[in-house]
């Protein structure tokens, strides 16, 4: 299946699993190459203005300034699919029930994998956290 369809599927857990109130984090990872951006973390941030996530781009130079957003989920979501497969090969959600992995293989298909949990709590983010 077509990695695009396959990461809307994994991005209705991460919609889920903040609904629910099991999000604890975002990665993007498995870099493609050497790009000078290292990864992306989405960490919660809850305010009285309801869910927002703190949304963090960090970069390999020292001389590029890691970048962070607060912002809603729906407007995370075309900025991390812009980085799919440009990027990055795989983003992993980190739930307090489960660990969801979305990979992208080199035939260009999507899966996704679960796996125990590596959080029991959250911990909301703050900014200028890492």
């Amino acid at each position: 299946m077509q990695y695009t369809d396959v990461f809307i599927e994994f991005w209705e857990q991460v919609k889920q699993s903040v609904e629910e109130e099991r999000f604890a984090k975002l990665t993007m990872a498995k870099t493609i190459g050497k790009p000078n951006l290292k990864n992306i973390f989405v960490r919660p941030v809850y305010s009285n203005d309801g869910f927002m996530v703190l949304l963090k781009l960090r970069y390999r130079s020292r001389e590029t300034e890691d970048i962070e957003q607060k912002l809603t989920l729906d407007e995370a979501f075309p900025i991390l699919q812009k980085h799919l497969k440009t990027s990055f090969f795989s983003v992993l959600l980190f739930t307090t029930t489960k660990d969801v992995t979305f990979k992208i293989n080199k035939k260009g298909a999507g899966s996704i994998t679960e796996g125990l949990p590596t959080f029991t709590n959250i911990t909301q983010a703050e900014i200028g956290d890492n």
